[in-house]
């Protein structure tokens, strides 16, 4: 399974995708951090993530997209930001037909330190250990794009197998 994950924001948009399957480590596909100025248009900032995503998903072929579950902060300005580039990740997704999971951030950080209170530099140096990098992903934003896809990919598989149990059980009620 491949996994793009998005680490959603205006200036900076994390996004990154890993590669994985059951007993096997993750492996690193790309990663990088889209970034628009701050002093543009809001309407040209959304359309510079949309090709760019849209750029993605076309070279990386993901199987599916992650993307970080915004939450309420303190700023409500750096809420709506981080929204309107969520929302252009998902729309991306949608319109390929792609799958898309939200995750919160104590989801991804419990899925790939162990704790949902880890900081950033625990995800960091998990994100290197996990991916098997000689450097950590530089910026952070980068780390938790590939943090959203390694929880995913792990979270996505036993989602998978849950729904394919489940689908068998009913087919085994059906014909009885």
């Amino acid at each position: 399974m491949r996994v793009l994950g998005v680490d959603p924001g205006l200036t900076r948009c994390g996004i990154g995708v890993v590669e994985g399957e059951p007993g096997r480590a993750p492996r690193l596909i790309g990663t990088d951090v889209i970034r628009t100025p701050a002093g543009d248009d809001i309407g040209a900032r959304l359309l510079a993530l949309e090709c760019e995503v849209d750029r993605w998903l076309v070279r990386h072929e993901p199987d599916a997209v992650a993307v970080e579950r915004v939450f309420s902060q303190h700023n409500v300005r750096t809420v709506m930001g981080t929204a309107q580039a969520g929302a252009v990740a998902i729309a991306c997704a949608a319109r390929r037909g792609l799958p898309v999971a939200l995750h919160t951030p104590s989801e991804v950080k419990a899925a790939v330190t162990g704790s949902g209170r880890a900081d950033k530099q625990q995800v960091t140096e998990m994100v290197t250990r996990l991916l098997r990098l000689a450097d950590p992903p530089r910026p952070a934003d980068s780390a938790d794009a590939l943090a959203l896809a390694i929880c995913h990919l792990w979270r996505g598989i036993a989602q998978h197998r849950l729904a394919a149990a489940e689908r068998a059980q009913l087919t085994t009620r059906g014909t009885r």
